[in-house]
């Protein structure tokens, strides 16, 4: 049946193209009219109902209620991480550059087995010109004990750049993680020199570009044990010919969101290729995005990028969210390149046939099938995504009967993920949302420029429910949310979030759900054959009388990079399970877990060979410690 579905697909796919133009179409109709014949905006569903709250506030500001179980506390002040603000252009945003914001990616850097954090920051033409000391980037070192201190400058990471994305990954198998940092202007590689500090090695490296990449991912693509780098191009943004509504830049296009003047594109702008980047083993890496079949040579507007086994055969694919034109899903053939599976796969556009103004992904199994599923956020007036895998990588968009599709209509997404808060065992969705019209609350919209984040409860038989945002709470945050990263902050085996706003504060959400649920997390190690990181691995954990799925990316949410530790929920259940672990080199190996509420690290071909208990090493591990098993795939 599968087969059967791909090829109408394929055979279908010129009629698919159309409806994907019809849909183009809708969403220029309602978002620009032209002067000269340029169209340029977002795509689009139709107008969203006016949803207001009891004291008349947009949904996307309001709707709290005044007691429940609180999930997350903001603790942005009492952290350190408020002392730190992201800046990003001119205040009224009449430039897409702009608007978009930056990612946080989430790292160990010192590797004291404590998730520290690095915040991109963006920048203004007056620092670029050095009228003004440039926005730094922020990495903040984690004190263990609630509170982190910022020491990028020490570290030589602060990025004098306009920044947008982040990716974390040891791209020389030394033990360390590095950070790759995507600009407008060139790009950044900041090697790990195992110290506390950093050296950017983006030249030697070849990687820099020079115009505006925004999603970068690590992945070993072609199974030599290295990680390669694949960097996503968005728009190609000259500062000699701005895009200004009206001007000849925008074939004099009025660029109206809903009759109001605003921003041009990004559609109606020149787009930006993409880059797949061969590591070499030496330092430096080669451009092979033509002959990989990655490179986009429809320019398309990308955003967040991810390398991971979508059709479970051992290889990474490659998804790649575009905004407002088809997004990308290319399959792996195991030779060096990958088969452009967008349209046929599913993914390209959602069920109406129109495509998705698509800012992040987030990849994870949500009903327990042993299949990585994506949810893929959206403009506002539009539902977000959720894409089921029904196998062999064939998508089908289950948004409405998920339950996620009108609640998320009025807001305008950017980060998500699929975490477990509450620890039972079945991923729930977290959504970051902000407006990019500083005057969107003025119109009568039914939305606002700072919105509240998402959250909805997995009820474990497809569906999802929204959670109340309990007033004074972390999801009563009404912020202009963009990237967020995911992890394990506390070493309490809890999922908090770092949302990195545009022209705000960081934001530290720290998990205090009430729950009492056990749970396991797991750092992998690769041996020879994968990289030393195991970005690439799967997990398969059997416990709690089900089996789970969780899988080592380098990248997710708006171009962010979240916690690489695998982390599952166990409910009620004192015993850990088995882990069936698929290392990138294609060994498998089966280690049984001695005891719940740990962090194990498990290396390949050797098992456990560290565990932390409350954030510190464990005295001792239990007397029947796991016996590790690996075998290669036949």
């Amino acid at each position: 049946m599968r087969i059967s579905r791909r090829s109408a697909v394929r055979s279908l796919s010129a009629l698919l193209i159309v409806g994907s133009i019809c849909g183009l179409q809708r969403g220029w109709a309602q978002q620009a009219t032209s002067g000269m014949g340029g169209q340029t905006g977002n795509s689009t569903g139709e107008a969203a109902p006016v949803i207001l709250d009891a004291q008349h506030r947009p949904i996307t500001a309001g709707g709290f209620v005044k007691s429940g179980p609180v999930i997350f506390r903001d603790i942005s002040k009492q952290s350190g991480l408020a002392n730190w603000s992201h800046v990003m252009g001119n205040a009224d945003k009449q430039l897409i550059i702009d608007a978009d914001g930056s990612g946080v990616g989430l790292i160990d850097y010192d590797n004291d087995g404590w998730l520290d954090i690095y915040m991109v920051n963006g920048s203004t033409f007056d620092a670029m010109d050095g009228k003004m000391t440039p926005p730094h980037a922020a990495l903040f070192h984690n004190n263990h004990d609630g509170t982190f201190t910022d020491v990028a400058a020490k570290a030589g990471v602060t990025n004098d750049r306009w920044g947008y994305g982040v990716a974390i990954g040891d791209f020389d198998n030394d033990g360390w993680p590095d950070i790759a940092v995507t600009n407008w202007s060139r790009n950044r590689l900041y090697h790990n020199n195992h110290d506390g500090t950093f050296t950017d090695v983006a030249d030697k490296a070849g990687i820099t570009l020079g115009n505006w990449s925004a999603g970068v991912t690590w992945g070993d693509y072609d199974g030599d044990g290295r990680l390669d780098l694949f960097i996503s191009g968005y728009i190609h943004f000259d500062r000699n010919h701005l895009p200004y509504s009206g001007n000849a830049e925008v074939g004099y296009a009025q660029c109206l969101f809903r009759g109001e003047v605003g921003m041009c594109g990004p559609r109606g702008l020149k787009g930006e290729s993409d880059h797949l980047f061969h590591n070499n083993g030496d330092g430096t890496f080669t451009d092979v995005s033509v002959k990989a079949g990655v490179s986009d040579p429809s320019h398309y507007y990308g955003f967040t990028s991810i390398f991971v086994d979508l059709n479970d055969d051992g290889k990474p694919d490659l998804l790649v969210a575009n905004d407002s034109v088809p997004s990308y899903l290319y399959i792996n053939k195991g030779n060096g390149t990958f088969e452009d599976e967008s349209y046929s796969s599913g993914f390209a556009v959602n069920k109406d046939g129109r495509e998705v103004a698509s800012m992040g992904l987030a990849v994870g199994d949500y009903d327990n099938d042993g299949r990585l599923d994506i949810l893929d956020s959206d403009f506002s007036d539009d539902y977000k995504v959720l894409y089921h895998n029904d196998g062999d990588a064939e998508f089908t968009d289950v948004s409405y009967p998920a339950g996620i599709a009108l609640p998320t209509r009025p807001f305008l997404g950017w980060g998500d993920g699929f975490i477990d808060y509450d620890n039972d065992g079945w991923k729930d969705i977290f959504m970051v949302n902000g407006h990019v019209y500083p005057d969107a609350g003025e119109h009568g919209w039914g939305t606002s420029y700072a919105e509240r984040p998402l959250l909805f409860r997995n009820l474990r038989n497809g569906k999802f429910a929204l959670v109340p945002a309990v007033e004074g709470s972390g999801l009563a945050d009404v912020i202009p949310g963009r990237g967020a990263a995911f992890g394990d902050l506390f070493n309490d085996g809890k999922i908090d979030v770092v949302i990195n706003p545009i022209d705000g504060p960081a934001v530290l959400l720290r998990n205090v759900n009430p729950d009492h649920h056990h749970w396991v997390e797991m750092k992998l190690v690769g041996g020879l054959k994968s990289p030393r990181d195991a970005i690439g691995a799967t997990v398969y954990l059997r416990a709690n009388g089900m089996r789970q799925r969780q899988d080592v990316m380098s990248s997710g949410s708006y171009i962010s990079s979240n916690d690489q530790r695998l982390h599952f929920g166990l409910g009620d259940a004192t015993s850990a399970g088995t882990a069936e672990i698929h290392w990138p080199s294609g060994a498998k190996q089966f280690v049984l877990l001695p005891a719940v509420d740990r962090i194990y690290t498990i290396t390949e071909g050797r098992g456990i060979t560290g565990a932390l208990c409350g954030g510190m090493p464990c005295v001792t591990l239990p007397a029947h410690r796991a016996q590790a098993h690996a075998r290669v795939h036949p």
